[in-house]
């Protein structure tokens, strides 16, 4: 059994949810921000809930308040408005840090197994990088999440296969996922 079902993530009323309970399903785990540039990706997401759930695709939404503090509400009030402006209808897990002392352990995991490599071509790439670059002139070469909607792809078996930076098309990610259901 793959070491990512080792792991859990948890509610918002503190319960834990072991990754072993998605074993056989492909997984999107995203980091997610309510006050991001990249915050229409939500709507994106439950898109593709709904096209692929019923084909073995979950959605696991750790909200995270670590990037430009584009999280701020409570756990309620983020899935409040996520339901709200974008009709999401799958599962958001407690707000998490993706980094640092207190990351949850699972993203220790899924950045030891794909790591960063850059962003790509977006119009948001310039900002990013510029601001990353100020902060730390070797972010590039660390496998940190960089930002919001930070998405890993686990496999049917738990591996985790590809990470897609927040820039990336959706319309890539959708594709990928699609290829492993």
């Amino acid at each position: 059994m793959s070491k990512l079902y080792d792991y859990s993530v948890f509610t918002p009323k503190g319960e834990e949810v072991k990754l072993s309970k998605f074993a056989g399903k492909v997984l999107v785990i995203v980091n997610t921000a309510t006050g991001c540039g990249f915050t229409p990706q939500y709507e994106q997401l439950e898109g593709m809930h709904k096209k692929y759930h019923d084909k073995g695709l979950e959605i696991i939404d750790i909200p995270c308040n670590q990037f430009g503090g584009q999280a701020p509400g409570s756990d309620d009030e983020i899935h409040e408005f996520c339901t709200l402006h974008f009709n999401t209808e799958y599962d958001q897990f407690k707000k998490s840090d993706v980094n640092g002392a207190n990351e949850l352990p699972l993203y220790t995991y899924l950045k030891s197994q794909k790591g960063f490599e850059g962003f790509g071509e977006h119009k948001l790439t310039p900002i990013l990088e510029d601001m990353l670059g100020k902060a730390d002139p070797d972010y590039a070469k660390k496998p940190d999440i960089k930002w919001n909607f930070t998405k890993f792809i686990v496999d049917r078996n738990g591996n985790v296969v590809k990470r897609f930076e927040p820039t990336a098309d959706m319309a890539e990610v959708e594709s990928f996922v699609a290829s492993l259901l």
